[in-house]
């Protein structure tokens, strides 16, 4: 008696596991149903999807939606080249790479000092940053390197021989490195020049109309200025890093949404899910936390002229609104793969609960034996 108990509770389990199954699957293809806006982050082409998925609702259907969503790639924000850069008297380069997520900023102090070729200190006592003068000049202009601890160099006035020396003089002080390729890929191009505030006192933006930054000429001290230019540019390549990642992530997954929208079985594993989540949340962790993408830095608090032209360089690199997407799209990432591991994990419970009543059954199949064989004899 105990044991026809025990089979119909353990049924009545599984009926209730397979009617959670089948909701999960019905709330999985309303969710896919959903017309999700796509943004794109630039500022020429700030649009959203929403009104051409649902032009004719009659003739497009689900299948036709998410492929129209899956093919929306991240597009690649218009950048200058050194190629494209013309060389002007009075017009200087600006570049800022990023090759690791971190540089040991006290080797790299004392690996400077042996080289002797730049005068090296710190900004305004600032441990996560390094100022390299070189020692020799090539024409009137200094030649200048920003050393960031969040692994970026910013160049001022240095030829593309002498940076990729000097990149390559980094290698032993990085921690993490990027690919050669994404370095190159995510870096920054600008030109600068200086105006004369006494010939153009209306000059009030950081960057001309041309996209230059302009430094005055009155200034006494343009560390500083060439400092908060070198910290809005290391972090909109620093960003550009975690975008590239973020893109990789969803070119990875890619397969898994084709095979919710198709029925198939999901190929990754519970562990595949737990690292792909991790990789997440590890990169929201650098978006969010360890940078200072979403407020000013307490550098500038005290200087509102220096965190004015922060603002600026930073609203033309659109670190905010390039931010925001990021995090949407982190977001959107987020909830596929909780999606997965909520789906792995209803089969793991599933496929004990059919072990259990297997067991259950060749229990009852050898009780049954045992007693027919006592009522044989």
């Amino acid at each position: 008696m105990n044991i026809g108990k025990r089979v119909s509770f353990c049924v009545i389990n599984v009926l209730k596991c397979n009617r959670q199954f089948s909701q999960l699957n019905k709330w999985n293809l309303n969710l896919l149903d959903k017309t999700v806006p796509v943004y794109i982050a630039h500022s020429k082409y700030n649009f959203s999807s929403t009104a051409s998925l649902c032009a004719s609702p009659k003739t497009l259907n689900i299948h036709d939606t998410v492929s129209s969503i899956q093919v929306k790639k991240r597009l690649v924000r218009k950048k200058k080249t050194l190629e494209e850069e013309e060389k002007k008297p009075g017009i200087y380069n600006v570049i800022a790479f990023a090759t690791a997520e971190e540089y040991n900023l006290e080797n790299l102090f004392d690996g400077l000092q042996k080289q002797n070729l730049y005068d090296v200190k710190r900004i305004d006592n600032n441990s996560d940053v390094l100022h390299a003068t070189a020692k020799y000049k090539v024409d009137k202009e200094q030649r200048e390197i920003f050393f960031f601890r969040d692994g970026s160099v910013v160049f001022w006035n240095i030829t593309d021989l002498e940076s990729s020396n000097v990149l390559k003089f980094l290698r032993q002080f990085q921690e993490d490195s990027y690919s050669e390729r994404l370095v190159q890929s995510e870096s920054e191009v600008m030109n600068y020049k200086y105006f004369d505030p006494k010939s153009q006192p209306s000059q009030l933006s950081c960057v001309d109309k041309d996209g230059d930054f302009v430094l005055p000429l009155t200034e006494t001290n343009l560390i500083l200025q060439k400092f908060t230019f070198s910290n809005a540019m290391m972090l909109s390549v620093k960003l550009g890093i975690w975008e590239s990642s973020l893109e990789k992530f969803i070119d990875e997954i890619e397969f898994v949404t084709n095979d919710l929208k198709n029925g198939k079985t999901i190929k990754l594993s519970r562990q595949d899910v737990l690292k792909k989540h991790g990789e997440l949340f590890v990169l929201r962790h650098y978006l969010n936390l360890s940078s200072d993408v979403l407020d000013t830095p307490d550098f500038y608090w005290d200087n509102e002229q220096l965190e004015n032209m922060y603002n600026q360089v930073c609203s033309y690199f659109c670190i905010n609104k390039r931010t925001k997407v990021m995090n949407e799209k982190i977001n959107h990432c987020v909830a596929l793969i909780e999606l997965l591991s909520s789906h792995l994990g209803d089969k793991h419970h599933i496929r004990l609960e059919w072990m259990i009543i297997a067991l259950i059954t060749v229990e009852v199949v050898f009780e049954t034996i045992h007693y027919i064989d006592r009522y044989m004899n």
